[in-house]
């Protein structure tokens, strides 16, 4: 029965509202982002196949925008494309953790430290704002709010590195960070714990000290990758 309504509400989910204007040019983006979506918050999950035809009857589209969206999956290392079995949503090993987490760790302390020599104004008092909010709803045990946050705090570090080509390659880890970081919600005092680390990263940011902006940056993504590790399974 769990099954069932699992099933339900992700066909639900999946449905796609046919865009305005000519569906030719756009449908096929709707798919993707829609399948992207269900990816990343885990509504599809490792392992799980993906039936061009299934998918074609629960988003209502034919299957030419389903087989284009998947080749675009299986380029960002979103699913796996295997023979006799057709695409599967691909999952992590430790070492694929590790390494993404590495990468992660290089380029979000450069953009701490580089937040911390050039902010504007208006990005750190989106900063601060995202901190007191985080803060507020943890101290209330209020937690559903708080992924969209760290976020929105992610992006606003991410802005740092607008026209530099560290920036391009955060874009290409943000699905998978985002993914990865849908797995350590549930991990006890892991939310805490990323609200206090956000605030020492701003609180050095804010006192424009790029050495410390960085290494508590760092600290908090070190944090992260050990809960992380705790939790998965090997493969996962």
């Amino acid at each position: 029965m769990a099954e069932t309504r699992a099933d339900e509400s992700l066909a639900e989910f999946l449905a796609v509202a046919l865009p305005r204007g000519d569906p030719r040019l756009q449908i096929k983006e709707v798919v993707y982002r829609r399948l992207v979506r269900a990816i990343v918050e885990l509504r599809l999950r490792p392992g799980q196949q993906l039936r061009e035809r299934q998918l074609s009857e629960q988003m209502g589209v034919s299957k030419t925008p389903i087989r284009e969206a998947l080749v675009r999956l299986e380029k960002e290392g979103l699913v796996t494309v295997a023979p006799y079995r057709g695409a599967i949503v691909r999952g992590y090993t430790h070492t694929d953790v590790r390494e993404i987490y590495e990468l992660r760790e290089l380029l979000e302390g450069f953009c701490a430290r580089r937040a911390a020599m050039q902010i504007d104004e208006a990005d750190e008092a989106a900063l601060r704002a995202n901190v007191r909010r985080s803060r507020q709803l943890a101290d209330v045990g209020s937690s559903d709010d708080l992924p969209a946050l760290f976020d929105a705090f992610d992006r606003l570090l991410y802005r740092q590195a607008a026209g530099h080509r560290i920036g391009t390659l955060l874009a290409e880890l943000e699905l998978h960070l985002e993914r990865l970081g849908n797995m350590t919600v549930g991990v006890p005092g892991r939310l805490d714990a990323s609200v206090q680390q956000h605030g020492a990263i701003v609180h050095a940011i804010v006192k424009r000290e790029p050495a410390e902006a960085e290494a508590a940056c760092r600290d908090h993504i070190r944090s992260v990758f050990a809960d992380l590790i705790s939790e998965l399974p090997e493969i996962w």
